[in-house]
């Protein structure tokens, strides 16, 4: 039963359409796994038992009158942010406290449609403020990867099925994690641990400044943010609502082509999203690259960067090049303003979207003398440290006298940025390839990133352009550092050209093979 949580949604798909497994096979399988595993990992903050089994059945009648759809019968863990009907939704606050909606996302609303099972709800960043899953109310999410310590024995070896070691010959590398843990970036890290940790075969996502990107470079998964519009932002919990987007997180490319299918709709109560259609973006895959022009930006070379990120944009250049793509050098004058210009805008939205967190309607409410008493009370006691400090210093940047200088600042370096894009698509490049992160998964509650919150906010630098821009990005897993941790590339494409990102990251994706933590939980 366990070995049917390490099929990718691919080959459950295959083998649930051929009846070799059952849905509700399936998905006990991962109720089992998330029962044993999340008191050490803590992904989920709500596993939803019985309307699992539930859909699972239903999923297995349709399977059995060949009437199932696209993930039909495919368990998938959703993020907290995603409002789904009668289930636990809070953003991971404690200002939301005992929230269950009487409405669906529409994301979900389109999974459900497919056939997919809901596992359960994910832990997050409160808000899906951080790059850590540290701010959860309900606790830090732990990576499944840990740093090891390689140690080499010379001795015949002739197989073995261990992942904790490999071999070359007569020398066997033996890698021995240490107890550290590590963190699984943010917001969506429970997303990233559960489908690293085979939790659950997929998961939503949501990314306003890297939160897809980053937490799938820490932990070897795959994430896509699709372009800004792509997917509908209906019931989904605001943060930054001109740069939040949905997308997922899988453990390959297929399946990342697979659950966006899906997820991807217009839909009238979402005037940003899009309308127009949704490709087929797994027929994408294994498409030749050969003349594909792809920019390395000069800007994304950055002070400090460690050897190893360096080492593995190499790397990803080499086996793109080797695919048949002609590698060009570009410039993206403005990414230096991104970082600050991000945190001037995303701030701003924030303190407006979250304005109406007051006790009165739902959530949390502490009692006070009058009602601006009460607001205040609940508020204080409601946000957690990290929200508190974005509200105040969006309420900052847009009051009387600071507007001018910060927030329409900030929105002109956007458009500077989104023309920096634009330029260099239109002289014929067709992606762009950076490092997805500036470095690997760090310790939880490092002390650093506590004592500097511009330290934890840098873990953005290479991702935020992305959302400024609007435009879709990919994190790729590309090999593993001298600690045995993984880390990513990511490809940057048009607007509404993921099949692109698709098929480029596919060909890194066989270059590097795939990755899966030794485990220990």
């Amino acid at each position: 039963m366990t070995d049917l949580t390490n099929l990718t949604i691919s080959e459950a798909r295959t083998k649930l359409r051929a009846k070799e497994i059952t849905a509700a096979e399936l998905t006990d399988a991962y109720l089992c796994a998330i029962d044993s595993a999340n008191g050490s990992l803590n992904a989920y903050v709500a596993v939803t038992h019985d309307q699992a089994r539930a859909m699972a059945k239903a999923s297995d009648e349709r399977l059995a009158n060949n009437s199932g759809g696209a993930l039909e019968g495919i368990p998938l863990g959703i993020k907290d942010l995603f409002g789904t009907e009668g289930v636990h939704t809070q953003a991971c606050s404690h200002v939301l406290d005992g929230f269950k909606p009487r409405y669906e996302s529409t994301v979900t609303a389109n999974l459900w449609a497919d056939g997919a099972v809901m596992l359960g709800k994910l832990n997050m960043d409160e808000f899906a403020m951080g790059s850590s899953n540290e701010t959860s109310y309900y606790g830090p999410v732990i990576n499944p990867w840990r740093r090891s310590r390689a140690t080499t024995i010379v001795r015949p070896v002739t197989h073995t099925g261990d992942a904790a070691f490999v071999s070359d010959g007569g020398v066997r590398t033996e890698r021995t994690l240490d107890n550290m843990q590590l963190v699984p970036g943010g917001s969506s890290g429970g997303s990233a641990a559960a489908v690293s940790a085979f939790l659950c075969a997929g998961a939503t996502a949501t990314d306003t400044g890297g939160s897809i990107r980053q937490p799938a470079a820490f932990t070897g998964t795959v994430g896509i943010k699709p372009t800004y519009g792509r997917c509908s932002r209906w019931g989904i919990v605001a943060f930054a609502s001109s740069l939040d987007q949905a997308g997922p997180i899988t453990r390959d490319v297929r399946d990342s082509a697979i659950m966006l299918k899906s997820m991807a709709s217009v839909d009238a109560k979402d005037t940003t999203s899009v309308d127009r259609p949704v490709p087929d973006y797994e027929a994408a895959l294994g498409q030749s690259i050969r003349g594909m022009k792809v920019g390395i930006p000069r800007e994304y070379r950055v002070d400090g960067m460690p050897d190893d990120i360096e080492a593995l944009w190499q790397k990803g250049i080499a086996w793109l090049k080797d695919a048949g793509a002609e590698i060009v050098d570009i410039s993206l004058p403005h990414t230096k303003y991104a970082l600050p210009a991000y945190y001037i805008v995303a701030p701003a939205e924030a303190s407006s979207n979250l304005a109406r967190y007051d006790g009165v309607r739902y959530g949390l409410r502490v009692p006070g003398k009058d009602i601006i008493d009460m607001y205040e009370k609940t508020r204080a006691a409601g946000f957690g440290r990290e929200v508190k400090r974005r509200i105040m210093i969006g309420t900052y940047v847009l009051s009387a006298g600071y507007y001018d200088a910060y927030y329409l600042q900030a929105q002109k370096v956007r458009t500077l940025i989104k023309r920096d894009f634009e330029q260099v698509f239109a002289a014929g490049v067709d992606t762009i390839l950076t490092p997805a992160t500036p470095s690997a998964a760090f310790g939880v509650a490092d002390e650093d990133m506590a004592a500097d919150p511009v330290k934890m906010y840098l873990n953005d630098i290479f991702t935020v352009t992305v959302n400024m821009a609007g435009l879709p990005g990919i994190a790729v897993p590309a090999g593993l550092d001298e600690k045995g941790l993984p880390l990513g590339l990511q490809l940057i494409g048009r607007p509404f050209d993921e099949e692109t990102l698709y098929r480029a990251g596919h060909v890194i994706e066989q270059a590097a093979g795939r990755f899966a933590p030794q485990k220990w939980w």
